[in-house]
């Protein structure tokens, strides 16, 4: 297998370069504010906002540089970005909190439009993934298109890296496959009940992105579910407890940051409460702030409390905010994500999902979400119209010079402290090769897997048993860790796998292969939630049902008559 550098940059120096380049910009620029002041509801802030300068001081003081800001960064990173982006053309300024992406393999047109439009970086999408014929990522060419893709950011002269980012949750929401190790979906971690566990799962994902080339990584999802009415977000939650949601969330994102790897915690206000999919249209949250406060709101808190750098914004209208509007493109709502003590950098859900591009068309939502608060407008519709329409809006007066600012700023801010604080290239532990996180997803979903009805204790069923249900390659799956397990496969009592979306199911023993809210109605008196389907959560269904392991996973959830918390003791 080829290799290529852990950091993709242009030359094994370039992280160097980087820190001293921000070095030496700090040393040379004013000391503003620990971080400008944000708009409240319908006001933008002054001009004198993002380049206030602090009190002499502490500018004079000798660790003033190193002082940090509450979300990563210190002071001389956002010294360095405020003199940076100072200089910019206003055009220059538009690219960098531009995140697009691009169809299929045509790398070359977006490391050109990257260029020419000086833009953040890109996200990798599913059909943008070189594969071998097997349908695997062939690794090499993966990290041959970040590589190419940072070299255009270089080209634009910028003296930090681009954002290359991806949507790799686990379960469900990723975009790479194997020999990347597959992950069960985020709650197992809800379910298993281990921070300690959750954080090291954290961590192994995200150093098998380093060598692809990856920065940031659009996980965890901390959204608090609600349940069956939840049709989005479902099994990609950690928990319906909010506290819960909130520890395990953070110690994933912890973990992220530990290999290295910037963690995006989403979907503020709270995507795991509303009965809408944003993808299609606009979901509209009912409750309260008081409701919000103490249920949706609680995950944001923990993760703003821990210093992490990014939460992104929901396409969710918010009456008790701004009715009608998306918080995404809402100024009250990010004035609330500001007043939940939040310094860093917020990043929109993509722009070009239904419940807003069929409102804001052309360009408008990007100057919009701009104009409301957001930093980062990832995946608009059509980035050369989002573009323009933020250049024109500066021109016309429309949207204020300083909000631009301060969004480049803060988005350059992460990429300089990101550059400084992450291992150059070749240096021990950074990064991890794929499928290394193997033994970890196993043990999540060991860790996982619920009785939510049936024995504790003993085999579940005699030496062989049939199987129905599942999707495409469950029941393969079933099988061949059936077989591993001494479990034949052929007749004897009916295990029924259910997977999303599934309907109830009866049979002898139910298995709920995501979210577990199917085994509410189902008639098997036998009841397991797996919340998985890799070979090794397979793996630990097949060592239950032979009594060769315990199921000690608790349910994150109410499930029906279940409450959350039934499992084995």
């Amino acid at each position: 297998m080829a290799s290529f550098p852990l950091r993709h940059s242009p030359a094994k120096s370039f992280p160097l370069l980087l820190a001293l380049s921000a070095m030496a910009l700090a040393s040379c620029s004013p000391s503003p504010s620990p971080e400008p002041p944000s708009s409240s509801a319908g006001e933008t802030p002054s001009a004198s906002a993002s380049t206030t300068t602090a009190p002499p001081a502490a500018s004079a003081s000798p660790d003033a540089g190193s002082r940090p800001l509450g979300w990563g960064p210190e002071q001389r990173d956002q010294d360095a970005a405020v003199a940076a982006v100072a200089a910019m053309t206003p055009e220059q300024k538009a690219g960098q909190i531009l995140l697009p992406f691009f169809q299929g393999n045509q790398v070359e047109a977006q490391a050109a439009l990257i260029q020419r439009l000086h833009l953040a970086g890109s996200i990798i999408m599913g059909d943008n993934v070189p594969r071998d014929p097997q349908g695997n990522v062939d690794i090499a060419a993966m990290g041959a298109v970040t590589q190419r893709l940072q070299q255009a950011v270089a080209a634009d002269g910028r003296r930090w890296p681009g954002i290359m980012s991806v949507d790799q949750e686990g379960g469900a929401v990723a975009r790479l496959g194997p020999p990347l190790t597959e992950w069960p979906t985020p709650m197992s971690y809800g379910a298993a009940g281990n921070q300690a566990l959750t954080r090291q799962a954290g961590k192994a994902l995200a150093r098998e992105l380093v060598p692809l080339g990856f920065d940031l990584d659009f996980a965890p999802d901390t959204d608090v579910t609600v349940g069956p009415t939840d049709p989005t977000i479902g099994a990609r939650s950690m928990s319906a407890d909010p506290a819960a949601a909130a520890a395990q969330g953070t110690a994933f994102a912890q973990g992220m940051l530990d290999a290295g790897v910037l963690p995006t915690v989403k979907h503020f206000p709270g995507h795991g409460s509303v009965t809408a999919d944003s993808h299609l249209s606009l979901p509209v949250q009912p409750a309260g702030i008081d409701a919000l406060q103490g249920r949706d709101w609680k995950p944001f808190q923990a993760a703003i409390a821990a210093g992490l750098p990014i939460v992104m914004t929901g396409h969710i209208a918010v009456p008790a905010l701004e009715p009608g509007v998306p918080a995404s493109l809402s100024a009250p709502s990010y004035t609330a994500l500001r007043g939940l003590g939040f310094k860093g950098v917020a990043v929109t859900d993509a722009l070009n999902m239904g419940a807003v591009d069929k409102q804001y068309p052309s360009g408008a939502a990007a100057v919009k979400a701009l104009a409301a608060g957001a930093d980062l407008l990832l995946m608009p519709a059509d980035v050369e119209q989002a573009h323009a329409a933020i250049v024109q809006a500066v021109a016309a007066g429309t949207l204020p010079p300083a909000r631009l600012d301060e969004a480049a700023q803060r988005v350059a801010t992460m990429m300089i402290w990101h550059a400084r604080s992450t291992p150059p290239a070749g240096t021990a532990g950074a990064g991890a090769p794929a499928g290394s996180g193997a033994a970890l997803s196993a043990q999540a979903s060991a860790s996982a897997i619920t009785v939510v009805s049936g024995p504790c204790s003993g085999p579940l069923v005699p030496g062989s048993v049939r199987v129905a249900g599942g999707g495409p390659g469950d029941r393969e799956r079933f099988e061949a860790a059936a077989a591993r397990a001494g479990i034949a496969v052929g007749s004897g009592p009916l295990v029924t796998l259910i997977g999303f979306g599934g309907k109830p199911a009866g049979g002898d023993i139910a298995v709920s292969l995501d979210a577990p809210w199917p085994l509410q109605d189902s008639t098997a008196p036998v009841k397991l939630a797996l919340y998985g389907r890799t070979n090794t959560a397979f793996d630990a269904l097949a060592a239950v049902l032979a009594g060769k392991a315990p199921a000690p996973g608790k349910l994150p959830a109410a499930v029906g008559p279940f409450p959350a918390g039934t499992g084995c003791p």
